[in-house]
């Protein structure tokens, strides 16, 4: 230093030379020239509504004992296709007629004749059902209604196990004392017996005295170690004959002679040690051959055959393709898995309306791409079926006669609200109910779609094809899936080669994903893969953020379609502004759990009495939502780094980068509004706020040729409200109806009014039902989502 009196300091994303001894600082000019080699962000366009639909998602695929038939439950029902050759013929059929009660986890008798399933209403909860295939009788198993799971034949087919769990927080509470593995007659005489406290998977081996079942137990923060229990049902003693820590799926061969298991994903086959020796299972394991039967991915791995007149094979399904292995061939040297399987053939019809309906006299916030600030006062919107036909000036709409009106004068009209970062329970161990109680919240504040970066594979894409076909009532959903996730677990994604990446993202898109999420692959390499995979299976990537800066900047730079959760810093500058902008990849910054400080949704229960919403109080249990809601704890404003995080995504949108809205799951639907408020509080305009939860997402998604703004031909999704929320976005809540591909619901009821008369059903929680014991169900209530994702 010329001067030692002087410092030179970095602050503020400027050079400052500072005097200490006169208290003064002097700003050092400098500029640098910078290059970065940047790849183009993934986006890929997808049809959000077309009026039929191949089902990826089908759950519990079984193949007959003879291998002539196939049945699995699809979109909530039961399907059946006949084998030729372990080839499927023809389309898929229903199995049963009824309507009125779901249908979950079919299991054929040793000799294919009976078929046991749990079926499901809301209203009645579950029954073990055993349905005989040729004469059509329905024999129900469970004396009790209750929660059940997993059923299975002995090899005689007298007697059925099934496991029984808890209920309490997306379905009733009710009938949930004495959880365990249970076995009781197939002819549904006599008691149910229980046998085991602690299992789940049950199935039979070579006798009807022998009973396997599945026990995992947590050793550490993330070491686990699952085993394979076999439960002596004379003497009722026990002994675990196999473990594993990372197999989540044990099945045994009739004989009870080989072991089947399904580790990271990927299916094996390995002979079953003799009696009283406990075995170690794995890829790697060394005491017994092990062979792998897929290349991307199995699910449902079981048997068939008797292995006598009829030799073993093993089958499990991939998305819609059945797969079939027989022993022999599996067990000879050089066998190589098929990477395509039998294709399953079930196209499912989409639920639209008929008809058609106009909201004449509100202003309407269009969001159209091509006028983005444009603001129709006195406005028609005239709807045709699920899309709208018209959209204008009332005096520019003509409305044909015999059209069904919704007179809207004073109210403001804005596309339905897009959440690209939402999470949420969708089924409650593993059984999807008829009404959600968390989907029509979200819906009810008019999220018509949904994009869920974080959640079991089977449970959403599952209640994803159920909302397509109308056979429950939400937010349209699309989902990654299960991430891909990174660190120790169970359900890690071993990610290192191209190739490794090319499995996972196959088997995802296999389900129905359009997106995957790299959740914290700790290395640079391992993430560009997954991107090179995306690009070739024509799917996007959205990443965990990870609460690193520099790591933020490499996916900006490596071509992710955004990057998920808040900048770690509280203020980015030009080269942060001058880079992103040239990207097109998209941010989306959750404001509800931003990092650095105190978060959106604290600070909404500080501010507001949440529990009183009139909505919002509607739909969620007084279990779940008073506990978070009704003591909290505040702060004062400057405390409230989240609103610092929203300047931020203010700056950035004004420099070019998409910004979306993402609540994260907090709150069902009232989180969604919360975003556009903090967007607000950053400084965004109503527009540039409502702008986050429409056609931005809508971009983001590769979806806004259907959803994202209001003009015409794109779907009927759009929110009506009370007020003018361009002059107060605050006033984004006060909903008064919301159209949903042209079905219209009365807010806060839920009803459907246009183009049916249909009420909705009560909750379990709600009017009788109310007194429903609600510390049980409290107590399984986990705020936030694991991993933080």
């Amino acid at each position: 230093m010329p001067d030692s009196k002087q410092v030179v300091a970095w602050a503020q994303g400027k050079l400052w030379r500072i005097d200490p001894f006169k208290s003064s600082a002097a700003e050092i000019p400098f500029h640098v020239k910078d290059e970065r080699q940047i790849t183009p962000a993934l986006r890929f366009a997808h049809e959000v509504a077309p009026a039929t639909f191949d089902s990826k998602m089908l759950r519990w695929v079984k193949v007959s004992p003879d291998g002539r038939r196939v049945v699995f439950s699809s979109a909530g029902y039961l399907y059946t296709s006949e084998l030729r050759d372990g080839q499927p013929v023809g389309e898929a059929r229903r199995l049963t007629s009824q309507t009125e009660r779901f249908e979950y986890f079919p299991a054929f008798s040793r000799d294919g004749k009976q078929l046991v399933y749990v079926s499901w209403t809301d209203a009645d909860q579950g029954r073990v059902r055993v349905l005989d295939l040729a004469g059509g009788r329905d024999t129900i198993v469970t004396p009790e209604p209750g929660k059940y799971l997993s059923p299975a034949f002995s090899p005689d087919g007298r007697t059925v196990a099934y496991q029984k769990a808890k209920g309490g927080f997306l379905t009733s509470p009710w009938n949930s004392l004495e959880p365990g593995v249970y076995v009781a007659a197939a002819d549904g005489k006599g008691q149910p017996r229980r046998v085991t406290k602690d299992g789940e998977a049950p199935q039979f081996g070579a006798d009807n005295d022998t009973l396997y079942v599945t026990r995992k137990q947590t050793t550490g923060e993330v070491d686990s170690n699952h085993q394979l229990v076999r439960l002596n049902l004379v003497e009722r003693s026990e002994f675990a004959v196999a473990k594993s820590e990372f197999a989540t799926r044990f099945t045994v061969s009739p004989d009870g002679q080989w072991l089947g298991f399904t580790e990271r994903f990927h299916t094996y086959v390995t002979p079953l040690a003799p009696a009283g020796k406990l075995q170690t299972v794995g890829p790697k394991a060394e005491a017994m051959p092990v062979k792998k039967l897929d290349v991307n991915a199995g699910d449902d791995l079981q048997w068939s055959g008797d292995g006598k007149s009829q030799p073993y094979a093993l089958h499990y399904a991939l998305g819609n393709e059945l797969f079939t292995v027989p022993l022999t061939q599996a067990l000879q040297p050089g066998f190589k898995p098929a990477e395509r399987g039998a294709p399953i053939k079930l196209t499912l019809t989409a639920d639209k309306p008929k008809g058609r309906i106009a909201i004449v006299g509100a202003r309407i916030v269009t969001m159209s791409a091509s006028k983005p600030d444009e603001v129709i006062e006195d406005g028609a919107i005239l709807v045709d079926g699920d899309r709208i036909a018209a959209i204008g000036p009332r005096a520019s709409v003509t409305i044909p006669a015999g059209t069904e009106t919704i007179q809207a004068a004073g109210k403001t009209v804005i596309p339905g609200l897009i959440d690209a970062h939402w999470h949420g329970t969708m089924a409650e161990s593993e059984i999807v109910p008829q009404q959600s109680w968390i989907n029509y919240a979200s819906l009810a504040f008019g999220l018509t779609t949904l994009h869920d970066p974080s959640n079991r594979t089977s449970d959403i894409y599952t209640q994803s094809e159920m909302q397509r076909t109308g056979r429950v009532v939400g937010p349209r959903i699309f989902s990654t899936g299960t991430v891909l996730y990174g660190a120790k677990a169970d359900f890690s994604a071993v990610i290192n080669s191209l190739e490794d990446a090319q499995t996972h993202l196959k088997r995802l898109k296999s389900a129905g994903a359009i997106s995957v999420k790299s959740y914290n692959q700790p290395r640079r390499d391992q993430r560009q893969q997954v991107l090179e995979a995306a690009r070739e299976t024509g799917m996007m990537v959205v990443p965990e953020g990870g609460s690193l800066f520099q790591l933020n900047m490499s996916m900006v730079v490596d071509g992710h379609t955004g990057v998920e959760h808040a900048l770690p810093v509280a203020k980015v500058y030009d080269d942060v502004k001058q880079l992103w902008p040239q990207t097109q990849v998209g941010y989306t910054p959750t404001l509800n759990v931003a990092y650095g400080g105190l978060d959106g949704e604290h600070y909404w229960y500080a501010r507001t009495d949440v529990w009183r919403h009139p909505i919002l109080s509607k739909f969620v249990p007084k279990a779940v939502l008073e506990p978070r809601s009704v003591r909290r704890e505040t702060a004062p404003e400057e405390d409230f780094n989240v609103i610092q995080v929203a300047k931020t995504a203010t700056e950035l949108q004004r420099a070019g980068v998409p910004v979306n809205i993402g609540a994260h799951g907090q709150r069902e639907g009232l989180g969604a509004h919360w975003e556009m408020w903090m967007m607000g509080l950053g400084g965004m305009t109503s527009l540039e706020a409502i702008r986050t939860a429409t056609l931005n997402p809508a971009r983001y998604l590769g979806l806004d040729k259907d959803i994202g703004s209001l003009e015409s031909g794109k779907l009927a999704d759009l929110v009506i409200i009370d007020g003018d929320v361009l002059k107060d976005i605050r006033q984004s809540d006060r909903i008064s109806q919301v159209m949903q591909g042209g079905r219209v619901f009365d807010i806060p009821s839920m009803n459907e009014v246009w183009p049916a008369k249909k009420a909705r059903k009560p909750f379990f929680f709600d009017g009788a039902n109310a007194s429903a014991p609600v510390d049980a169900m409290a107590a399984g209530v986990e705020e936030g989502h694991g991993h933080g994702d």
